[in-house]
């Protein structure tokens, strides 16, 4: 499937999961889309727009993935590939479906595999990504989370922007429970944030006293 090397770094340390498309196959397996002779899409969605989509074709033990891809800014060529799919049994009955790192010289078995810049679809050890929330302190961790229900919400993005409406089509018992999660949520993303921004002012403030006493010595 040629060299497995991913797009953005984040202040010169690893790549994360988050900064890349993700194909999970839970998802696939809970909407059924597995069985063999299956064709759908897959989308990839911003504040309720469509950003990306691929195509998908279900086969007995495998998935067909179809799309185009553009590096660099360069043209957007064609690129279509299976995918194997492995079953499982669990313990309670019935079966778990796994992907099969397509990447050449992987094959590792895995739920999700991730888009990076050579344009295929492989698992996060081959396109070497750390997770999002090994880099985080707890109120990045609580933004990011809330910005995620604000986009399933189709809110304006950013935390301070307050509530917007109920999407169409979804329950209120929904909304009132990702309504509540997201304001526990920017609590304590201010909340932390407070606590950070005094440590900075108690640091700048011992900085303070430090010059004065040069600047006397100096004298």
């Amino acid at each position: 499937m040629g060299g497995i090397n991913s797009g953005r770094r984040d202040q010169g340390g690893k790549s994360t999961t988050e900064d890349c498309r993700a194909l999970d196959v839970r998802h696939l397996q809970r909407d059924g889309l597995l069985s063999a002779g299956r064709s759908f899409s897959v989308d990839w969605t911003r504040n309720g727009n469509k950003v990306a989509s691929i195509q998908v074709r279900a086969e007995a033990d495998r998935v067909i993935l179809d799309y185009r891809h553009q590096r660099n800014g360069g043209e957007w060529k064609p690129v279509k590939y299976p995918v194997r799919i492995e079953w499982t049994p669990c313990n309670y009955g019935g079966s778990r479906a796994w992907f099969r790192c397509p990447a050449d010289g992987c094959t590792r078995r895995v739920a999700k595999l991730f888009l990076g810049s050579s344009g295929i679809f492989a698992c996060r050890h081959c396109y070497q990504l750390a997770y999002a929330s090994q880099r985080e302190n707890v109120d990045d961790r609580a933004t990011r989370q809330a910005n995620k229900i604000r986009d399933r919400l189709k809110w304006e993005p950013g935390i301070l922007n307050g509530h917007g409406e109920k999407p169409k089509g979804m329950r209120w018992k929904t909304y009132w429970r990702l309504a509540v999660e997201h304001d526990a949520l920017v609590n304590i993303s201010l909340r932390w944030m407070q606590q950070r921004m005094k440590k900075l002012e108690d640091k700048l403030g011992g900085f303070g006293d430090d010059l004065n006493l040069f600047r006397k010595i100096e004298v």
